[in-house]
């Protein structure tokens, strides 16, 4: 799918790297996780209490040159993030880890997610002198530690008093001179999972593929509402927060596009995940057909698992150019048309004469999905069936998600299935079923969040207001919190 959904952002830690070589496992890491988030990113290294960061916009590699990595020095604690600005814009003020030094030692945070009461908790620190250098969620997150630290114990006490106010999305590594702190909100909307090393190094990373990549074996998720303390002592998790499996909702879209296909994530192996999505949409919207193929990447796990079910043989249709970032140059209204055009290009001879059915995640405008169905029309596909291994997108999202408000979505924009499907040019259509979606992650230790596909979302939101205005931060919305029973 592309040009229409983002990706989440990416967090990874890691805690006594006896190497002192903390800020290189951060960086293979980063590598791992840079499908999460793709304009921007940063590393803080912690040598006995001192730290450096750098960070910038961009691909890790062009971030962090050979260079740029060794200037931040040998340390043996040290985290990082990748990012995709879901609100708070693209300012260098925005971009992490934070790095915050107050009189209670060095801090940095990095986070994923979107706050929905971040302009609230802005509001209070401005009236009362504090001065924010960006306009990111996480920078309410951190001050609102620092100020807890000045009145507790320790800095694991302060996180969880900060949780008790701040509402919506986090998944977070902090780290203090002596500690590393995971952090995930009650609801679990984002994922967080804990690894360690053959040589003793504790990992805190977004997805478990990050942890593989740095030979680190995974221990287990972080449980929504918990709080794991790393140090000297060992390991401390702070569970007062938790909640019970059922009122738990991490982001089911996790499992359909966001993570990697070789991450496991709360009990439940994302590749298997689609497969299944797969095989409830061959059961639900079965069609006569030549071949199955997928779009990649993430429609391609989808994919197998409807020719496994519908044994309608797979094949590859579409070669992805593995060069072009999320965002290229486009110089001309025509250029931008058939930009679909330099990212994917169709195997002629596996779809000439064909009845063809597609298999992607989802649709949310519908411009570029019309374009790719127009390169297998060109290729000779004698029919093309479309097939969505996600519900229709009606609804905003506001825990992270780049999902528009309604106007910009095409299924909000017609009546009927068989209306977009002749707009975006297909012979038939399906999506897959909201009941069938729940099932694709069976055995998982949490629930999900759905509030895009059905409305129904598991904490208030902001209302009478649109997604891009609560995106671009436009005042207080406190006013706007819908009551939920």
């Amino acid at each position: 799918m592309f040009n229409s959904l983002h990706e989440e952002c990416g967090v990874f830690g890691v805690f006594e790297n006896k190497t002192c070589e903390a800020a290189q496992t951060v960086y293979l890491a980063l590598y791992a996780l840079q499908h999460r988030g793709q304009e921007a990113c940063g590393i803080a290294v912690n040598d006995d209490g001192v730290f450096s960061h750098y960070k910038g916009n961009g691909l890790v590699p062009d971030v962090f040159t050979e260079e740029r990595l060794n200037s931040l020095g040998r340390g043996n604690m040290a985290l990082g993030h990748v990012r995709y600005s879901t609100t708070g814009g693209k300012d260098m003020g925005n971009i992490q880890p934070l790095v915050i030094r107050h009189i209670k030692g060095n801090l940095a945070l990095a986070h994923n997610g979107n706050l929905i009461n971040a302009d609230e908790i802005r509001k209070q620190f401005e009236l009362s002198g504090g001065i924010f250098h960006g306009t990111s969620d996480t920078e309410a997150i951190a001050y609102s530690i620092v100020s807890n630290r000045l009145k507790c114990k320790s800095t694991e006490e302060a996180v969880e008093q900060t949780m008790r106010v701040i509402k919506g999305a986090y998944s977070c590594v902090l780290m203090t001179a002596t500690k590393m702190i995971a952090f995930r909100d009650p609801n679990g909307f984002r994922p967080l999972c804990l690894g360690k090393t053959t040589d003793g190094a504790y990992c805190v990373s977004s997805e478990s593929c990050a942890l593989d990549t740095v030979g680190a074996d995974f221990i287990r998720d972080i449980l929504p509402g918990e709080i794991v303390v790393i140090s000297d002592e060992g390991i401390k998790s702070v569970k007062t927060l938790c909640t019970p499996k059922e009122k738990s909702s991490i982001c089911v879209f996790e499992y359909i596009y966001f993570a990697r296909p070789d991450s496991v994530i709360d009990g439940v192996s994302v590749q298997q995940a689609r497969m299944k999505a797969g095989a409830f949409l061959a059961k639900e919207h079965p069609v006569d057909a030549d071949i199955v193929i997928g779009v990649p990447d993430s429609g391609i796990d989808a994919a197998l698992g409807y020719a496994r079910e519908s044994g309608i043989p797979y094949g590859i249709g579409f070669i992805k150019n593995r060069y072009i970032g999320r965002s290229f140059i486009q110089p001309s209204q025509s250029q931008r048309e058939d930009a679909v055009r330099i990212k994917l290009n169709v195997i002629k001879e596996n779809i000439k004469g064909k009845r063809v059915i597609m298999i992607d995640d989802s649709i949310v405008r519908g411009t570029t999905c019309a374009r790719i169905v127009k390169l297998l029309r060109d290729a000779g596909a004698k029919e093309v069936h479309m097939r969505v291994s996600a519900p229709p997108f009606k609804n905003a999202c506001y825990f992270g998600t780049d999902i528009d408000s309604g106007d910009n979505l095409i299924a909000c924009q017609y009546d009927t299935v068989e209306e977009i499907a002749k707009v975006i040019g297909v012979d038939s259509l399906g999506y897959l079923s909201v009941d069938a979606t729940h099932k694709i992650a069976e055995g998982a230790s949490v629930c999900f969040c759905d509030g895009c596909f059905t409305g129904n979302y598991p904490i208030a939101v902001p209302t009478q207001i649109s997604k891009n205005k609560f995106d671009q931060k436009l005042g207080n919305f406190s006013d706007y919190y819908q009551t939920l029973d």
